[in-house]
């Protein structure tokens, strides 16, 4: 069984609606993802790659009902996604987390970088203290009083655990988002989006805001964790050859539908749809 299954998934907008909530100005209608479909196997790396306004944020925020499709089905380790209840889908978000292109504007500019790694543990009433679990959500007060000195321990080393796992260290924990570069914020939200032990993890355009060298950086970083934590990745991107490097298969969008899918090789070696086709032809040969 697939990780992940997306069934004829759909995002429909009016067109021209306003952003007060007023009629639209115009009939018709912006279909941001149009009927996709999709398989995400376990531990793999799906490439979702397109150019600016084909729908890849879209399909990746409605995978994770950041959303709410208009029409299609998702299935995760295949429970329903799109039937379960608020408090079903609270625990499901336990294993999907979402890594997000500006690294600068997903971090609040007010909180230190261990409040934001830990505030996943805490929302979520979870920590895990070398190995064993700690549940503190929905627990007796009784309990929840005990436990509350060691669970706050637990996050410390939680945090430290994972600014480790993201080559930080604990000596950045009292220190806010403006102190740090575009690549150290970028995997303080790596650290974050792994502070539940997530089984998959949109990646949405996380290396386009970067410089190229702390881009590729970062890539490494993400197979590396990937390895380490097997983890299950739709890595969103505009750059074909980074898409190729990461990723095990490739999925090509264009106006809210795939046209294309196959393995990375095959796909930038012997592509089928002349839109994969312009999009590797638009890719600059770099100089050896």
């Amino acid at each position: 069984m697939p990780l992940l299954e997306i069934r004829n998934l759909t995002k429909v907008y009016p067109q021209g609606e306003s952003l007060f909530g007023g009629k639209p100005r115009s009939s018709g209608e912006v279909r941001a993802v149009d009927d996709v479909s999709l398989d995400i196997q376990a531990s793999e790396t799906l490439g979702l790659v397109g150019e600016s306004g084909s729908g890849k944020s879209t399909l990746g925020r409605l995978i994770l009902r950041l959303i709410e499709p208009t029409a299609g089905g998702i299935r995760f380790e295949g429970r329903d996604l799109l039937a379960a209840s608020a408090g079903e889908m609270r625990r499901l978000r336990r294993g999907m987390q979402i890594i997000f292109q500006d690294p600068f504007a997903s971090l609040d500019p007010r909180f230190r970088v261990e409040d934001i790694i830990a505030e996943p543990l805490i929302i979520h009433g979870n920590t895990t203290i070398r190995g064993e679990n700690t549940e503190t959500e929905g627990a007796p007060p009784f309990a929840v009083f005990a436990r509350r000195g060691t669970a706050r321990a637990g996050r410390r080393t939680r945090v430290v655990e994972l600014l480790r796992a993201v080559g930080l260290d604990e000596s950045i924990l009292h220190r806010f988002p403006h102190e740090f570069s575009g690549g150290q914020r970028q995997r303080i939200g790596i650290a974050r989006a792994l502070a539940l032990h997530p089984k998959f993890i949109v990646a949405d355009e996380p290396v386009s805001a970067l410089d190229v060298s702390v881009g590729a950086q970062i890539v490494n970083l993400l197979a590396q964790l990937q390895r380490e934590f097997g983890l299950t990745y739709l890595f969103i991107s505009h750059s074909m050859p980074v898409v190729r490097y990461l990723s095990t298969r490739i999925a090509v969008m264009y106006r809210g539908k795939i046209v294309e899918v196959g393995e990375a090789e095959q796909i930038a070696k012997r592509p089928q749809h002349p839109y994969t086709k312009s999009l590797l032809e638009a890719t600059p040969e770099v100089a050896v």
